[in-house]
């Protein structure tokens, strides 16, 4: 077990104890460790560069036609509650000389969502790193996602889905942004 997952064991131990659990009774034994390892697993993205994970995979193409990858599964924590909120994110650029390798888009979709969030943020910032690294033309993000937060506490609402969006370029349009939102079969207006 590394430094940083003892450090954060521990923490999980003490916050068991201050709930009124016992962390040595059998069936919690092992618990802090595993939440310890779990967390950094979801929350990974800290230690990853999307920039770098683009730049891996960019490739000189002379194709300047909408490129869509849809329905990226987005597992997340907001950063209000550190409880999940997951969904689909869609994501389009229509490249301007250079196009990426398919499967480094839903990376770089990992990478910001393996970071405590919020939707509106993490909509923007997988927009704003395909925009600065591969210099489109233009880009779309829309993410889809249901809250934890929403649905076990608070206003209890248990098939509300958040929607937001991000554009840039070409996308400002409303021709082009429509034809994306027919294309990934969003109803937004």
């Amino acid at each position: 077990m590394s430094h940083s997952t003892d450090v954060i064991r521990q923490q999980f131990e003490a916050i068991l104890e201050e709930i009124g659990e016992d962390p040595h009774r059998e069936g919690l034994l092992k618990t802090p460790e595993r939440a310890a390892k779990a967390i950094q697993f979801l929350t990974q993205g800290y230690r990853q560069d999307p920039a770098a994970i683009l730049r891996s995979a960019m490739f000189q193409e002379d194709y300047s036609e909408m490129v869509i990858v849809k329905d990226i599964e987005v597992y997340s924590l907001c950063e209000h509650h550190i409880l999940p909120f997951f969904g689909k994110a869609h994501v389009a650029y229509i490249p301007n000389g250079y196009i990426v390798g398919l499967s480094k888009i839903p990376r770089v979709v990992d990478v910001f969502a393996r970071r405590l969030q919020v939707q509106e943020r993490l909509t923007i910032e997988i927009r704003d790193i395909i925009q600065e690294t591969l210099r489109p033309w233009g880009v779309a993000v829309v993410i889809e996602a249901q809250h934890m937060c929403m649905m076990m506490r608070g206003v209890q609402k248990q098939n509300s889905v958040t929607t937001t969006s991000a554009f840039t370029g070409e996308f400002q349009k409303a021709e082009t942004r429509g034809e994306f939102l027919r294309l990934i079969g969003a109803q937004l207006h």
